[in-house]
């Protein structure tokens, strides 16, 4: 159940962002109770917790681990964020947006667990075993990016997408 209402809630942030989140709501869209919503999750703040946990898990499971090679979690911090091909923004596989979301509007627990996660990424982005300002060029590059297919603020479309995308793989490549 406690995926299904985590499920529910993404869905709700992707198509109303933060305002939509009411917990009447939420229990609709997952088909329980709201006795049972309220079970897993007390508030507004703690549904947008538990997204922003499981979405940081998900994007963790994406990333590499420790003895990597050299560039590999930069890479995987582009490969991970920004799909090779155009795909439209809000959709629903656009986890980042979804998590950015969550962090935003739950408040200042939810972004302090937002910022703890994103010190970690940059401090293993700095060991990738590449220059680490390149590394970090490409994290502030491809944040930048997905900020802008959040708020719609003309993110790189077709083959601009691509071209994009591919200069800051060379990035990492040649890095």
């Amino acid at each position: 159940m406690r995926d299904r209402v985590l499920d529910a809630v993404e869905r709700m942030l992707v198509a109303g962002g933060a305002d939509a989140i009411r917990l009447d709501a939420v229990a609709a869209e997952a088909g329980v109770s709201k006795g049972g919503l309220l079970h897993h999750f007390r508030s507004k703040q703690a549904l947008l917790e538990g997204v922003l946990d499981r979405l940081v898990r998900r994007f963790e499971d994406e990333l590499p681990g420790p003895g990597a090679p050299p560039g590999a979690f930069a890479r995987a911090w582009l490969d991970a964020t920004i799909p090779g091909t155009d795909v439209p923004a809000g959709a629903h596989a656009d986890q980042v947006a979804t998590a950015l979301l969550a962090g935003l509007s739950g408040g200042p627990e939810v972004l302090a667990a937002f910022r703890r996660a994103y010190r970690s990424w940059q401090d293993r982005l700095a060991d990738d075993g590449i220059d680490p300002a390149t590394a970090t060029l490409v994290r502030l590059a491809v944040d930048g990016w997905w900020m802008a297919r959040l708020l719609d603020l003309a993110p790189p479309r077709d083959d601009l997408h691509r071209e994009v995308r591919a200069r800051l793989a060379a990035m990492v490549e040649d890095a």
